[in-house]
């Protein structure tokens, strides 16, 4: 008897494979193209269903499956009409169409209104306004429409027929109430949108039903497949983290860096909402908040790919890790360096895209590789603005998981440690959303309880605070927190 988490990313899809045990066996990837130009950022949900369906075929076909769940991406959906046809342009979160259309939401309702309502504040990366953007701009298509599916509900609605999504992931859209757990008619009012294009919403866990007969022909299994709803994959890689309580925070540390945190209740302050934080429904009956920086794990691969790229060339052809590499090569004190990490913008708490890099403290007693940490310090003194901004809203948590690729160098997650004075605990699991969604499928059938994420996602490690360290990155801390505003404009 096995489970599978199928895990669909912006760039790629997977399915990992666990036991009745919950022992990770296998994971099986595809990847796809994302199309950029011109601002406009797409996906074709034909082509990955296509690598869904492969993925999933492989696995059935070496592992008798009998239950499987879906996590994906926000914000990007699927036009679908009466026919299952798509009819219109899928828009990643970047592309730059329903600007005006958010605008428009933001004077029909005013935008600290919507935020209550959605627990985001308007913004066009979210589905509502893209779909506006089709109505006004391609109303042939739009008056075709039958469906709007974002990632796990369209791969859920196309293996089985039904079509609900979980709440996190529904909340990715702008028109969800994240208090009622249900489409908000106010806000599709405004918009003119139908709420009969979005799938039902459902708790995560929710069983969807089987396979449809002529999948299951076309992957030449002669069993049944159960299919059950997961979640955003935010929410996914919390679960399978195992963070569920304000006790403990989630950091996912990858390209883009989300640190994720527990609250009972929604803030009801609008001005919250204005660092850009999102509130979506947890599995549990709480709610999860994302603290967000563009620049994670990115800020070290451009320090790589930059700064060392002979020393990584070397690295490849030794079959050796560059990052392992550079973190023995870091001295153990406080660089000194205060390094603004805005790379790719600010995200929370300032939101600015046009925000960029700073580097200051820098002298000729340094070297590469003391910028090198400087950079995990950057990112690090990022999340503790993030801290400092939640106030009371957010309860500081007693420790934070960290997964992701970089919770794989001790270096940095010790510096994590050290300038929150909270321990950070790392996972030994490379597919945490995967298991989180595997662990909810599992959950639905009997087969798992929620005791089998300390098989799927074991303690690797726990960093405690240095105090003495802490002491000198609050000093730096001090004089970080005012860079941004100093040198805005």
């Amino acid at each position: 008897m096995y489970i599978g988490g199928i895990d669909v990313g912006t760039s790629g899809c997977k399915i990992a494979v666990f036991d009745k045990n919950g022992t990770l066996c296998e994971v099986f990837y595809e990847e796809y193209e994302v199309t950029r130009k011109g601002g406009h950022h797409e996906v074709n949900f034909n082509i990955i269903f296509e690598k869904v369906k492969k993925v999933l075929k492989s696995a059935a076909l070496k592992y008798k499956i009998v239950s499987v769940g879906v996590t994906s991406f926000g914000e990007t959906f699927a036009m679908l009409d009466k026919d299952d046809n798509i009819i219109a342009p899928s828009m990643l979160y970047t592309d730059v169409r329903g600007e005006d259309e958010c605008k428009y939401l933001e004077n029909a309702l005013s935008a600290e209104k919507i935020a209550l309502k959605t627990g985001v504040m308007p913004h066009s990366m979210y589905s509502l306004p893209k779909v506006m953007w089709i109505k006004n701009n391609m109303p042939e298509a739009y008056a075709k429409a039958d469906k709007v599916l974002l990632g796990e509900d369209y791969v859920v609605y196309m293996l089985t027929g039904n079509r609900q999504i979980d709440y996190s992931l529904a909340a990715r859209t702008l028109a969800f109430n994240i208090r009622e757990l249900s489409y908000d008619d106010e806000v599709l009012s405004a918009a003119g949108v139908d709420k009969a294009l979005f799938s039902t919403p459902v708790q995560a866990g929710t069983v969807a039903g089987t396979l449809r007969a002529g999948i299951r022909e076309e992957f030449g299994i002669d069993y049944d497949i159960t299919v059950v709803n997961g979640c955003h994959d935010q929410i996914a890689a919390m679960t399978g983290s195992g963070v569920f309580s304000d006790n403990t925070a989630m950091d996912g540390i990858g390209t883009v860096e989300c640190m994720t945190f527990i609250t009972d209740n929604v803030p009801d302050d609008a001005e919250f909402y204005k660092g850009g934080y999102s509130v979506v429904p947890h599995i549990n009956g709480k709610y999860a908040c994302y603290a967000l920086s563009f620049a994670g794990g990115a800020t070290l691969k451009w320090f790589r790919d930059n700064i060392v790229p002979f020393e990584h060339a070397q690295c490849k052809a030794e079959g050796t890790d560059i990052y392992a590499t550079l973190d023995a090569k870091v001295k153990d004190d406080p660089t000194g360096i205060l390094i603004l990490p805005h790379f790719a913008g600010a995200a929370t708490p300032y939101m600015d895209s046009f925000a960029t890099a700073t580097v200051t403290g820098l002298t000729f007693e340094h070297d590469r590789y003391d910028i090198y940490k400087a950079l995990m310090e950057g990112t690090s003194f990022e999340m503790l603005l993030n801290l400092d901004y939640f106030g009371d809203k957010i309860k500081i948590p007693q420790n934070i998981r960290a997964s992701g690729g970089g919770s794989m160098s001790d270096v940095w997650l010790q510096i994590k440690a050290d300038i929150l004075n909270i321990p950070v605990i790392a996972l030994d699991c490379s597919q945490i959303g995967a298991a989180g969604t595997a662990m909810l499928a599992g959950k639905a059938m009997g087969v798992y309880t929620f005791d089998v994420l300390k098989t799927m996602a074991p303690t690797r490690k726990v960093f405690t605070p240095n105090i003495d360290k802490h002491n000198v990155y609050s000093q730096m801390y001090k004089k970080y927190s005012r860079i941004y505003d100093a040198l805005k404009g």
